[in-house]
């Protein structure tokens, strides 16, 4: 569903259980970011009624799941942490196209949006699959389940608002990129990291 070309290593998941408050950390702050980004596009494109309703939805459940990421941190008596810089998402902004119409830079900023929901989703996987902590693994599942849906809301809304870009075929671009990039993640305790 996804189309991902590279799958996550499973054994990333053993560098994640050797320092699980910076995955749960950086995960808060993924969540965070996920929300931003979300707000971000309602301010940008406010007269697209459905898109707001759609983005303030999604912006709802990315703080709830930083709350839930926060509650399991206070469990755990750990503590939240500073923001983290997050690279792969810093490498794939660079590939939004730059200039253009201002319908395109939604559309790329929403094909954006929807590769690192996908990709958070395929980790979310991998984590449910192999992570020894059962709790967490319940936690990854039921978060997989919710960034497939929104992977899926924002790569609908790049095909709706779309007037010039053929978006499968910028998306697949986008997935070729994404697999050019990968290849440097997936060696550190973080979502995507």
């Amino acid at each position: 569903m996804l189309g991902l070309k590279l799958k996550t290593d499973p054994r990333w998941v053993t560098i994640v259980e050797s320092n699980i408050q910076e995955i749960l950390t950086d995960h808060a702050w993924c969540e965070q970011k996920a929300a931003t980004n979300a707000i971000s596009i309602i301010t940008i494109n406010s007269e697209k009624v459905d898109l707001v309703t759609e983005m303030l939805k999604i912006a709802r459940e990315e703080l709830e799941h930083f709350e839930m990421v926060h509650e399991i941190i206070k469990e755990r008596g750990l503590e939240l942490g500073r923001e983290r810089k997050d690279d792969y998402v810093n490498e794939l902004a660079k590939f939004m196209i730059k200039g253009g119409s201002r319908n395109q830079a939604l559309v790329d900023r929403l094909l954006f949006s929807a590769m690192i929901e996908a990709r958070s989703c395929e980790r979310f996987k991998v984590l449910s699959q192999n992570i020894q902590d059962e709790k967490l693994a319940t936690f990854y599942r039921d978060l997989m389940i919710s960034e497939a849906g929104h992977y899926t809301t924002f790569l609908g809304f790049a095909r709706k608002y779309t007037e010039k870009t053929d978006v499968d075929k910028r998306w697949q671009e986008w997935i070729e990129y994404e697999t050019s990039i990968i290849t440097n993640y997936g060696k550190q305790e973080t979502i995507h990291g």
